[in-house]
């Protein structure tokens, strides 16, 4: 008796671990899609600013600390308006 119930409580164990569903790895993330890039229209100028895609035109706003990057774009940030604001030029 006692080696049934040793035999029916192995097989019961090992269709258990054998039922148990096998994972598989994680796609590394740029496999799932492509990244769609902000895209702008013809009179503004695509850019990435402190990690953010921008459209950049004469005359926004902009981020002092950025003006950096905004000059390798061909744009300055210099003007300030009468509330101190900057805008690119």
């Amino acid at each position: 008796m006692k080696i049934r119930r040793w035999l029916v409580a192995s097989t019961a164990a090992l269709g258990l671990i054998g039922a148990a569903p096998v994972v598989a790895p994680a796609a590394p993330p740029a496999a799932h899609a492509a990244i769609a890039s902000k895209s702008c229209s013809g009179s503004f100028t695509h850019a990435t600013i402190n990690g953010a895609e921008k459209c950049l035109r004469r005359g926004q706003f902009c981020a002092r600390a950025a003006d950096g990057q905004y000059r390798r774009l061909g744009f300055r940030c210099v003007s300030r308006d009468v509330r101190g604001n900057y805008h690119l030029t």
